[in-house]
């Protein structure tokens, strides 16, 4: 991992089309600004975790509706 100190203003190049450009420092945060062409994904980590772990839990509970259906089902008999 590359750590750099940067001021408002100030530039990051990741290779020859990805410009990362600090825009604010306030306290504890930061704001950035990322220019990148369209077909660059660019996603906040802690957004994909939790839509990750979603839709983890949404397959698990759809697995037990399953589940639970099909043994109402053999109970009466259909």
């Amino acid at each position: 991992m590359l750590v750099l100190t940067r001021k408002p203003g100030e530039r990051i190049l990741i290779g020859d089309d990805i410009v990362v450009t600090i825009l604010d420092a306030r306290g504890d945060g930061i704001r950035i600004g990322i220019d990148a062409p369209r077909g660059v994904r660019i996603q906040r980590d802690e957004v994909i975790r939790a839509v990750t772990e979603a839709n983890q839990e949404a397959s698990t509970s759809a697995a037990t509706t399953d589940d639970a259906e099909s043994l109402i089902k053999k109970s009466l008999g259909l």
